[in-house]
């Protein structure tokens, strides 16, 4: 990132499990841990384009990308991790939701955004492990995106800390040549 965006980060509180590595021929890998990534070996790779900044009562999800697109995805990957560990989470080919939202500007989109992944989540239990925006319109402020991923199951998922809302709190949005970053703190 750009050094025109340097902040000063608050300690950093990390909620997200280590992932974990594919075994390589020099560096055996235990029959469990090897297993597992036999199961995600299909499964897209967790990004890794976000992390966690603490925050008073809540916490702020920074993203960034070399695209506003890939930052909008960061975040929304950032905040259903912080919800349930999504090591533990599938992308199950036929469990696909299209979203669309629309804005009348960008941090209202990114609000919507955010909000209407966060609803679907509460409502229907379904959580994305991949976001793909497939459609971002800067002059009718709508998205469309896929989350592919799975329901939500207690016996199966880790669970994280509940996220209550989306806030429009300090939130920031930086757009330059050298890429993205947002920022965006929830309410938990």
């Amino acid at each position: 990132m750009s050094d025109a965006l340097e902040y000063n980060a608050l300690p950093q509180r990390e909620r997200r499990p280590k992932r974990m590595r594919a075994p390589t021929a020099d560096k055996p890998a235990a029959a469990t841990v090897q297993s597992a990534n036999e199961n995600l070996s299909s499964q897209p790779d967790l990004r890794d384009n976000y992390e966690y900044k603490d925050h008073t009562a809540d916490i702020q999800i920074h993203s960034w990308g070399q695209t506003l697109e890939e930052a909008f995805e960061g975040a929304a990957i950032g905040m259903f991790n912080y919800m349930v560990p999504l090591e533990g989470v599938t992308v199950d080919d036929s469990l696909e939701k299209l979203y669309e939202v629309s804005a009348h500007d960008m941090e209202s989109l990114l609000f919507a955004f955010l909000d209407e992944l966060l609803f679907v989540f509460s409502t229907e239990y379904f959580l994305c492990r991949d976001i793909r925006i497939q459609s971002f319109d800067r002059d009718s402020w709508t998205i469309k995106c896929l989350g592919r991923g799975e329901n939500y199951d207690r016996s199966k998922h880790e669970q994280g800390t509940e996220v209550k809302a989306i806030t429009y709190s300090a939130m920031q949005i930086h757009e330059g040549k050298d890429g993205a970053e947002i920022f965006v703190i929830v309410d938990i």
